[in-house]
């Protein structure tokens, strides 16, 4: 009998200790603390399938923003209102605009001292009121949201109507900004606190455990490349790497270079909703046409403007939280940040091709991966590949030379360049002489 009481000890240890980890709440914290965009609403879906994944038992957002884009906020919303375990709302500060309603969606709202939440009004890109139907369908959500949670739904479109009039609260001509205190008195606010320790004090919780939710290393990497000034030394890499490889065929490095930047550039964006389908399509279609007018069409004409108008043009969108080509909420200064990007990755590109493309034969990397020495006839080495020779011999223009391209000779098909001039298709040539497989030719003058 005395030797079952230890393990009986340590079985009530273990069976208590199991109990009471069961007892424990696990409360997960997240911050919404920057503007409500599609890189917020990717944030908190990705911390509320953290929440889902952990089984926490009650979820925390400390608030402290004053707004954003209004289909953001919706999309947020509509996210907080599918979480079936309890989700309250910190406003640690400043509970404005978009952040109103997203605090109206929790299902309870906590106030620091000298906190507000309100000012729901809706402005457009540039600060002005926008038009009435988007205050219309603001007034609308606002009101639908605070009757989920029994709030008052008047004081709700109050936030975005000025023209909204309620007895002791405000008059027509104001639009409805809560203190903690106006909050708790007309029940839009369940205290004040100063921390989320308070929070669960209020609710008589005291066994938990504090899961602050952070991005990982790898979303923290994607938002660092949404950077415009990232965005506009991508654009330069892209528009370099696709230049050199042009300038240095089989060198690969460039090519491999424009690829990855494509795709720390279309990557990010795309994940955070930025990127939409058609914009991502339009920058190949873009990049299609230039080549074509490069390699297939005659002179520079419309397809060369049109390639280029598409691809800078889809690069600029791509970095604008437009819905389908709608800028009515689109801030000026995010349109002239993606300018800036686009715009400056473009001339950069432009100086590197002047400046790296006389300095690159000389660079050692070049030297690696391109063959620069020459290979001398006297050292045993012969670069005709033609049976016969075909210097002086006159043959037909295949395609456009400007200044490579291909002529017919005799029957046969052969790879050609000029020195320098521009040679119409269909033009009578003369090979004047021949390196390798290829011919050097020269126009023939009619006589």
């Amino acid at each position: 009998m005395k030797t079952l009481k230890p393990w009986l000890a340590l079985l009530l240890l273990i069976v208590s200790s199991i109990s009471t980890l069961a007892q424990q709440k696990r409360v997960m914290v997240m911050d919404i603390k920057d503007e409500i965009d599609p890189r917020m609403t990717r944030s908190v879906s990705l911390a509320l399938e953290h929440a889902e994944k952990t089984n926490a038992d009650i979820i925390i957002i400390e608030m402290d923003t004053y707004g954003g884009v209004l289909t953001d906020a919706k999309d947020i919303v509509d996210m907080i209102l599918k979480v079936k375990k309890p989700v309250w709302v910190f406003v640690n500060s400043d509970a404005a605009s978009a952040g109103a309603l997203i605090s109206i969606a929790c299902d309870s709202i906590y106030m620091s001292p000298g906190a507000s939440i309100g000012a729901a009004t809706v402005v457009d890109g540039s600060g002005q009121k926008a038009p009435d139907k988007y205050q219309s369908y603001m007034r609308s959500i606002m009101r639908s949201t605070a009757e989920v949670n029994k709030r008052n739904p008047t004081i709700a479109e109050g936030m975005v109507d000025e023209q909204v009039e309620i007895d002791s609260i405000k008059k027509i001509g104001q639009v409805i900004t809560f203190s903690t205190s106006e909050a708790i008195h007309n029940g839009y606010c369940e205290g004040e606190v100063n921390s989320v320790e308070e929070i669960l004090k209020k609710n008589n919780i005291k066994d938990y455990t504090l899961d602050q939710y952070e991005l990982s290393a790898a979303d923290k990497i994607v938002a660092f490349f949404l950077n415009p000034f990232i965005s506009g030394v991508l654009i330069l890499i892209i528009l370099g790497g696709i230049y050199f490889e042009l300038q240095a065929p089989g060198a690969t490095f460039p090519a491999v270079a424009a690829v990855v930047a494509l795709t720390l550039y279309l990557v990010p964006y795309y994940l955070n909703g930025l990127a939409q389908n058609w914009e991502i399509i339009a920058f190949f279609i873009g990049m299609a046409l230039i080549a074509a007018e490069v390699f297939v069409i005659p002179g520079f004409g419309v397809a060369g403007i049109a390639g280029i108008v598409l691809t800078v043009g889809s690069l600029v969108l791509i970095m604008i939280n437009n819905k389908d080509f709608d800028f009515e909420f689109v801030r000026m200064n995010d349109i002239l940040l993606a300018l800036a990007a686009a715009v400056g990755g473009l001339l950069g590109s432009v100086i590197l091709f002047f400046i790296g493309g006389a300095k690159l034969p000389d660079t050692r990397f070049y030297k690696r991966v391109a063959l620069t020495h020459t290979q001398d006839s006297s050292e045993g080495y012969n670069s005709n590949f033609n049976k016969e020779s075909l210097k002086g011999k006159n043959g037909t223009a295949h395609t456009v030379l400007r200044p490579s391209g291909k002529v017919i000779i005799e029957g046969h098909l052969y790879d050609a360049f000029t020195r320098g001039e521009y040679i119409d298709r269909g033009a009578s040539v003369e090979v004047i002489s021949e390196t390798g497989s290829s011919v050097q030719v020269k126009q023939l003058t009619e006589q």
